[in-house]
């Protein structure tokens, strides 16, 4: 793990020409074998020896950006003084680890679907193909309440996932598609039971199109209603709540069993991450993926802008030359469609992160990529396309929490792990999101939002193995029934958000 001294500031390699503070450092004040010349905030970065202007700055044994002018020993080190040059790439560094050492053979109680794929969680759906019929769909779920849904305990809940697409947007073309294989992969998610769909009737995203593009066929188990053709809202709810009530008999027979941790698939994302993120919570969230890979499950890596400057590192772990190629393509799509605008791709990290710690978009990749682990990688996926694995899969996604995670989720996520520095209410359905502080001031602030708090790395009293033990084994609980904070807050009916891109008319 990272080398301390004096508990005031954290060393994570010997290569590293910075450390991080662990809590305000005064100008002064000695730290990490230097004496600060300006006040350096807590999770900020202070230099640990003189850097010339040109010279490569690591952090993590990796660099994080390019000194702007000469830096002093002791001096902050930051976004004033750091630069990185997006529209390039760092030169490939990280090679697949070898194979942690094996868990003891892992399980978790989950549900096993006909098809033989498994859930973590057992729910019923209410979908729309367009906004209009979203009212709809949100009072069919919202009937089926507490007490309507206690003689079926093996049904986690019926939900609503709406959206605000379908309409006003080619009726054809990249737009489109995604809408279609995000909605269809949600329904066909293993954590759904069944699923009915409710459309207006004239949207651009047509039902029956989108059924037959889709090859989803009606059954007991998936059903569709057309507010137009029925006679307005009143009889479609009474339409709608006649197909969920047949439902949940059927759904209600299924039962948790002990499955195979090969049969996990993670989704991993890091949201409002903070300078101590890529020393605690992301390196211990990589280390559990590793594990949960060395026992053939499944790990999905997303948010593309936040491997921006580590592609190459990460396309060298590829399986095969076209899995890279596939990778690089992707990264070379989002340098395009990001160019000449204010994004961080173009060196604009938002106040927040910059505020956090963070002082490049270098940085923030090298922090972020950790989350997936260091194995190798095995699949490339669009956003929302089905994912096969087993491995590291990577799935093209924007770095928007509830964008990446619906994306992930209409992939075949059945879990998401989720690292944060400041701190996040983020919740998911229907795969719960499992959420990680990188701090311990974050965790106790909102210890009613996240579950796990990694602030304790910081201390060097646990390890980033042992706390990547401890994310494994809290994976297994969840996934076996255990609520998330974020269920337990009744969060997750209003993250699904499939990716706006497009033109709209």
């Amino acid at each position: 793990m990272a080398q301390s001294h004096g508990h005031a500031v954290l060393r994570a390699s010997a290569l590293d020409d910075v450390a991080v503070a662990l809590r305000p450092i005064a100008a002064g004040s000695e730290a990490g074998g230097v004496v600060a010349s300006e006040t350096i905030p807590a999770a900020h970065k202070i230099a640990l020896h003189a850097i010339a202007a040109g010279g490569v700055v690591r952090k993590s044994g990796l660099p994080i950006g390019i000194a702007r002018a000469d830096i002093a020993a002791g001096a902050l080190v930051h976004s004033h003084n750091l630069s990185f040059d997006a529209a390039t790439a760092i030169p490939a560094l990280m090679q697949p680890s070898a194979t942690p050492a094996l868990h003891p053979a892992a399980t978790f109680q989950g549900f096993v679907r006909p098809d033989g794929r498994v859930g973590t969680r057992n729910f019923i759906g209410l979908f729309v193909v367009g906004n209009c019929g979203a009212t709809a769909a949100r009072k069919t779920a919202d009937w089926f309440d507490a007490e309507k849904l206690a003689a079926f305990p093996n049904v986690d809940g019926v939900v609503p996932f709406v959206h605000e697409l379908g309409c006003g947007m080619e009726m054809t073309g990249e737009p489109m598609d995604l809408l279609r294989r995000t909605i269809s992969g949600t329904i066909r998610n293993p954590n759904m039971a069944g699923a009915v769909v409710v459309a207006l009737g004239c949207e651009r995203n047509n039902l029956q199109v989108f059924l037959d593009q889709e090859q989803l066929e009606r059954g007991d188990m998936f059903r569709t209603v057309t507010i137009q053709d029925v006679g307005g809202i009143a009889n479609t709810l009474d339409i709608a709540r006649g197909f969920i009530a047949e439902m949940l008999p059927l759904a209600n027979r299924a039962v948790r069993q002990s499955v195979p941790v090969a049969r996990l698939v993670v989704g991993v994302q890091s949201a409002t991450p903070d300078g101590f993120s890529g020393l605690s919570a992301n390196p211990a969230l990589g280390a559990a993926m590793d594990l949960l890979v060395a026992q053939g499950g499944t790990v999905i890596l997303s948010e593309t802008p936040e491997i921006i400057g580590m592609e190459h590192s990460l396309a060298a772990r590829a399986a095969t030359p076209e899995i890279a190629a596939a990778l690089l393509a992707r990264v070379d799509w989002w340098r395009d469609y990001n160019r000449g605008r204010d994004t961080q791709l173009n060196g604009r990290l938002n106040p927040a992160s910059a505020a956090a710690g963070l002082a490049t978009l270098l940085e923030k990749s090298v922090d972020g990529i950790s989350k997936g682990g260091a194995s190798a990688l095995m699949e490339v996926r669009r956003y929302a396309e089905q994912v096969q694995g087993p491995g590291l899969v990577f799935m093209d996604t924007p770095d928007n929490d509830a964008v990446a995670v619906t994306g992930q989720i209409a992939g075949g996520a059945i879990l998401i792990a989720m690292t944060t520095g400041l701190g996040t209410a983020f919740g998911s359905l229907p795969a719960p999101t499992l959420k990680l502080a990188s701090n311990t001031e974050t965790f106790t602030r909102l210890q009613d939002d996240i579950d796990l708090n990694c602030g304790v790395m910081l201390d060097g009293d646990v390890s980033v193995a042992e706390m990547g033990r401890r994310i494994f084994d809290a994976l297994l609980r969840h996934a076996s029934g255990e609520p998330t904070k974020g269920e337990i807050e009744g969060m997750g009916e209003n993250e699904f958000v499939p990716w706006p891109i497009g033109v709209f008319a």
